[in-house]
C-alpha cells in the first residue's frame, strides 16, 4: 500500500515538472494559433482544387409574348460556357499552390517563433528561480552569522552597528525574494500560455562549457524561414507574370441555344464570344507583376541583410555572455572566497561584521551576474537557433 502511495505521488508530481523538450513537444502539437494557420492550408488547398476547374456553365430560358400563329413566337433554352486560353488554368493552379506552400512555411515560421518565446521563457523562469535559491541561501548565511557574532560579543555601539548594518541586509534581499517570487508565479503564468498547458514546475538545467566558434553557429542561416517565404513570393510573382502574359489573349465564351414553336420548325442556334483586349490593361497588368517581381526580389536582399545582423547581435551577446561568466567563476568569485574564509575566522573571534556582510554581499551579486549570464548566453543562442529555422 506505501509503495502505491509513493508510485501515485511521483506519478503526479511528475505531471508539473516538465522538461523544456517536453513542453516544446506539446506545444508543437496543441497550440491553438498553430492550428489556426493549419485550417488556414486546408482551406488554400480547397483553393488550389478550385483554381483549374472550369467556370460554371449558364442556362437561360426565355419567352416572347407574340401569339403562337406567328413565327417569332418562341420558348429559347440558351447555355453558355467559358472556355478559358490555353494554360490560363495550368497557371491559376500553379499560382494557388505556390500560395499553398506559402501558408506551410508560415506555418513553420510559427512554430519556430513559438519555440523560441518557450525557450526563452523557460530561461527566464531558470533564472529567477537560481536568483531566489541564491538570495534564500545568502538570507540563511547571514542570519547564521549574526547569531554567532552575537554569541560571541559583547554588544558594545559599535558592534551594534554592525548587528544593524547586517539586518537591513537581510531586510534587503527579504525585498528582493518577494520581487522574484512575484516574477517567477508571473514567468509560469505565461509559460502555461505558450505551452498550451498548466505547468506549475520546470526541469531544466543551465550551464556554460565552452564558446561555439561563429563559423559553426553560421551554418544553416540559409534556412531561415523568413527567406523561404520570400523565395516562394518571388516563385509566385514569376506565376502571377506568366497568367499576366496569358490574359493578353481573350478566352472564349460558346453559346449554344434551341428554340421550340408550337406552329413552326423548332430550330437551334450555336455561336461564340470573347472579349477584345485592346486598350492595353492586360499590358499594364503585366508591368504591375513585373515591378511587384523586383519588390521581392529587393526584399530578398533585405532580409538576408536582416538575418545578418540579428546574427552579429545574438553572437556578439553570447560572447559578452562567456567571457562575463568566465571572468567571475575563474577569477573574480575564486579570491572573494578567500577573502570570505578570512573573514569568517574573524566573524568567530568576535570582529568585525560589517565587513563580513560587504563581502558576502559582494559575492552575492558576482553570483547573481553569474546566473545572469548563462541566461543571457541561453537565450541568445535561443534567437541563433531561430534564424536558422530550428525547432528543437
Amino acid at each position: 500500500m506505501k509503495s502505491f502511495l509513493f508510485t501515485l505521488l511521483v506519478i503526479s508530481s511528475s505531471l508539473y515538472s516538465l522538461s523544456l523538450e517536453e513542453i516544446i513537444t506539446n506545444a508543437l502539437n496543441k497550440h491553438p494559433s498553430l492550428e489556426v494557420i493549419k485550417h488556414r492550408i486546408e482551406a488554400s488547398k480547397s483553393i488550389t482544387n478550385i483554381s483549374n476547374q472550369f467556370s460554371n456553365p449558364r442556362l437561360v430560358y426565355t419567352q416572347n409574348t407574340l401569339d403562337d400563329k406567328q413565327a417569332m413566337s418562341k420558348k429559347t433554352i440558351t447555355l453558355t460556357q467559358k472556355l478559358p486560353y490555353f494554360g490560363k488554368l495550368d497557371s491559376l493552379k500553379n499560382i494557388a499552390l505556390v500560395d499553398e506552400q506559402i501558408q506551410k512555411v508560415n506555418l513553420d515560421i510559427a512554430k519556430v517563433e513559438l519555440v523560441k518565446n518557450i525557450k526563452q521563457q523557460a530561461y527566464e523562469i531558470w533564472k529567477l528561480e537560481q536568483l531566489y535559491k541564491i538570495i534564500d541561501e545568502y538570507e540563511k548565511l547571514t542570519r547564521q552569522n549574526i547569531k554567532l557574532f552575537e554569541s560571541y560579543t559583547s554588544t558594545t555601539n559599535n558592534q551594534h552597528v554592525g548587528i544593524m548594518s547586517a539586518e537591513l541586509t537581510l531586510s534587503n534581499l527579504r525585498i528582493e525574494k518577494s520581487k522574484l517570487n512575484s516574477q517567477i508565479i508571473s514567468a509560469y503564468a505565461k509559460l502555461s500560455y505558450l505551452s498550451s498547458q498548466k505547468i506549475k514546475e520546470l526541469n531544466l538545467d543551465l550551464y556554460i562549457t565552452n564558446l561555439p566558434s561563429i563559423t559553426k553557429l553560421q551554418i544553416g542561416l540559409e534556412n531561415n524561414n523568413k527567406l523561404a517565404v520570400k523565395n516562394k513570393e518571388i516563385l509566385k510573382t514569376k506565376a502571377l507574370i506568366k497568367n499576366a502574359k496569358l490574359n493578353n489573349y481573350p478566352d472564349i465564351n460558346v453559346i449554344a441555344s434551341y428554340s421550340q414553336r408550337n406552329n413552326f420548325d423548332d430550330f437551334s442556334t450555336f455561336g461564340f464570344g470573347l472579349s477584345l483586349p485592346i486598350y492595353a490593361t492586360e499590358d499594364y497588368k503585366e508591368e504591375e507583376k513585373y515591378a511587384l517581381a523586383l519588390s521581392k526580389t529587393s526584399m530578398k536582399e533585405d532580409i538576408k541583410v536582416e538575418i545578418d545582423s540579428n546574427f552579429e547581435v545574438a553572437y556578439a551577446q553570447m560572447e559578452s555572455a562567456y567571457e562575463i561568466y568566465t571572468i567571475i567563476n575563474k577569477d573574480a568569485l575564486p579570491k572573494l572566497e578567500h577573502m570570505f574564509g578570512l573573514m569568517s575566522s574573524s566573524v568567530v573571534s568576535g570582529e568585525d561584521l560589517f565587513k563580513y556582510i560587504d563581502i558576502l554581499i559582494q559575492m552575492l551579486k558576482l553570483e547573481q551576474k553569474s546566473i545572469l549570464a548563462i541566461a543571457l548566453y541561453h537565450d541568445s543562442n535561443a534567437n541563433i537557433s531561430a534564424l536558422k529555422g530550428e525547432i528543437k
